[in-house]
């Protein structure tokens, strides 16, 4: 009788795969979309104060971040248990206003009655948000922010337009596309994410009726951390629990 051999079974190689012919990082989406609503914004309505002058703080932003990265590890230096606490944006921008607020410039609230250059803008941050799978945290604060600038209408008697006319300006496009969907410092949960950003609207809205100019930063400078650190404790408190039962 003749034997055969099989021959040897040879591992497959799983098709190679394409890589994009254009991709962009992550990290990347933030500063170019920043940029864009700079230049749109300057050359529009002449936000910026000089180029020379704008690039210099660029420059010197990213050299100072450099440098502190090498001591500090990270730009989020404030941190609870390895956890980053505040919005870097949003925690430097509150303490400007909190100290020198009358030296202090941002991005103006509105940008007049143009509304393609929002239309625009609103299409590319909606874009980036939904590729980065936290579009859900944008729609509900600009949900909750639509229907209490009703209550605020309805409350001080104001034309409802007004009360809404401040989501149209660049401001609010920095911060509802980018520092309330800053996965560091969001809670981890998606339902938690829902509810705190529902809560940043609360106040902000009390804010404003306090006559608050910048209350989005404020109440995001307060609602975020304090929502991080419930959390953090939580997890603490369920992290301790367990230890015990598996001592036990």
């Amino acid at each position: 009788m003749s034997q055969q051999t099989s021959a040897p079974v040879l591992p497959t190689q799983a098709p190679a795969q394409k890589t994009p012919l254009f991709s962009l990082d992550n990290r990347y989406i933030a500063p170019a979309f920043i940029t864009c609503i700079l230049l749109a914004g300057h050359l529009s309505f002449g936000i910026l104060e000089s180029y020379q002058k704008t690039l210099l703080a660029i420059v010197t932003s990213i050299g100072l971040e450099l440098v502190l990265a090498r001591i500090f590890t990270s730009k989020y230096v404030l941190r609870v248990k390895g956890r980053h606490i505040w919005n870097p944006s949003n925690f430097g921008i509150s303490v400007m206003l909190f100290l020198a607020a009358e030296t202090v410039a941002t991005l103006s609230i509105q940008w007049g009655n143009y509304l393609l250059p929002m239309l625009v803008i609103w299409a590319l941050g909606s874009v980036i948000i939904w590729r980065l799978r936290r579009f859900h945290i944008t729609g509900i604060y600009v949900a909750s922010f639509i229907a209490f600038a009703f209550i605020r209408s309805w409350m001080t008697g104001s034309p409802w337009q007004s009360e809404i006319a401040p989501i149209t300006g660049p401001m609010y496009q920095l911060f509802i596309f980018f520092m309330i969907t800053d996965p560091k410092t969001t809670v981890r949960s998606k339902r938690g994410q829902c509810l705190v950003v529902f809560l940043v609207a609360v106040v902000e809205m009390v804010l404003r009726l306090d006559q608050t100019v910048y209350a989005p930063f404020y109440a995001l400078f307060v609602v975020g951390p304090t929502a991080m650190l419930i959390e953090i404790w939580l997890e603490s408190r369920r992290a301790n629990a367990t230890k015990l039962t598996v001592a036990q």
